[in-house]
């Protein structure tokens, strides 16, 4: 049964909506969202990004046989037992994509070629580097080179038949695909795509092929937000700019409700706005409006209208992809099915003195590098204003300040959220 607001407000401890922690957002919203009960299949080559359904069993073992992972010479690995050097006569030749069809004897080895299956009763092979080849053909072995086993991959020591190779919730990424392609499987279920419907509001925004007019600038939120929806996976559907005008308003939100899973708006959530996006949100849905501890993107409201989630993001570009990344990406990601929403944090050493007081969330944008001794290093990018957007650009991760830090010094270590994948 879906539960109202205030009955996930009354499940969460110290939930106040004036002074809402970062981590208080993401406790809420683990309770807000859903994950898509849908399942639908795809072809493996239009499977990357989606989430998987159901665990993927492999039907064969992969490898199927023991094979050479090495060209070389492939042996009885006892004989290595006495720890001197070998001379064994080469009995024939395993090629990959056949069995050998031989039998190697006593004293005998087979030259093998990477991939080809192990012969019957041989288990090590010795790279053909490390050999050298006597006048009448037979193979010198040097002493203390190897252990029995050694370059041998052995049957489903990548996957074995009949067990999960993937496990359901995991998102899928090229390595992933491969590995399916490599058990014969085709078809993968996965989780639909969650449709979102974004806008940005406000009669100050222009869109693009508008002439500029004094006060008003434009609109960059809309391309943000769709290319961080698009490299998340998701259907995107672009209401583009909508007035501040309560029947338009009206109308896209009704709208937007009716064809997608979640709806993301930008501007018109701050205090005392003078504009009737807030007005709209309440009388249409269960909608709450959050003032969150952290810097940038304080305002911020979230809920449902109808059956759609409902994302009410601050206008300031920067802040807008902030709170993008930090809540409304796992959020959609747990929309998904994905067992994985939030992104690991990389520990950086500030290159420099970062002032910060505790009681809030801070997000600076920092550029991480390798420095002099081989560490990571992180700096950030200049002027931090939240309606800085070249800052963004310039930057490859979010230095991510917690809750009760303070100052940090320069040489002191930090959390730094990577864009790889997100922006």
């Amino acid at each position: 049964m879906t539960k109202s607001l205030d009955e996930i407000a009354a499940h969460l401890q110290g939930y106040d909506p004036q002074a809402l922690s970062a981590a208080g957002v993401g406790d809420f919203l683990a309770h807000l969202v859903d994950p898509l009960r849908e399942t639908q299949s795809v072809a493996v080559i239009d499977a990357l990004g989606r989430v998987l359904a159901a665990d993927v069993i492999s039907p064969v073992s992969v490898p199927p046989h023991d094979n050479s992972a090495m060209d070389g010479y492939a042996f009885d690995g006892a004989l290595l037992a006495g720890g001197t050097a070998l001379e064994l006569e080469v009995a024939g030749t395993a090629l990959a994509g056949k069995a050998w069809a031989g039998q190697a004897g006593a004293g005998q080895c087979v030259k093998i070629m990477t991939g080809a299956i192990m012969p019957m009763g041989l288990d090590t092979v010795v790279p053909q580097e490390f050999t050298r080849l006597t006048g009448d053909g037979r193979v010198q072995i040097p002493a203390k080179l190897l252990q029995p086993g050694d370059n041998r991959r052995l049957k489903g020591e990548d996957v074995m038949q009949g067990r999960p190779a993937l496990r359901a919730g995991e998102r899928l990424g090229p390595a992933a695909c491969g590995l399916i392609a490599s058990l014969g499987i085709a078809q993968v279920p996965v989780t639909p795509r969650p449709r979102v419907a974004y806008f940005s509001t406000g009669d100050e925004i222009l869109s693009l092929g508008e002439a500029p007019r004094e006060g008003a600038v434009y609109d960059s939120n809309r391309y943000t937000v769709h290319g961080m929806l698009a490299r998340l996976g998701c259907e995107v559907i672009d209401f583009g700019v909508v007035r501040d005008e309560p029947a338009l308003l009206e109308a896209a939100f009704r709208e937007a409700a009716a064809r997608a899973d979640a709806i993301i708006t930008s501007g018109g959530v701050s205090v005392g706005e003078a504009d009737f996006t807030k007005a709209m949100m309440k009388q249409l849905g269960d909608v709450a409006f959050w003032k969150i501890a952290m810097r940038p993107g304080r305002p911020m409201a979230v809920g449902r209208i109808g059956s759609a989630v409902l994302f009410g993001l601050p206008g300031n570009p920067v802040a807008v992809m902030v709170t993008f990344l930090a809540f409304v990406r796992p959020a959609l990601l747990r929309m998904m099915g994905a067992t994985v929403t939030q992104p690991p944090l990389l520990r950086a050493r500030s290159a420099e003195a970062l002032r910060k007081k505790p009681g809030r969330t801070e997000y600076q944008r920092g550029v991480v590098s390798t420095g002099p001794d081989g560490a990571l290093q992180v700096r950030i990018t200049g002027n931090q204003g939240s309606g800085v957007l070249s800052s963004m650009v310039q930057a490859n991760g979010l230095i991510v300040l917690h809750h009760e830090q303070g100052n940090v010094a320069a040489g002191d270590e930090v959390d730094v959220m990577m864009f790889e994948g997100a922006l």
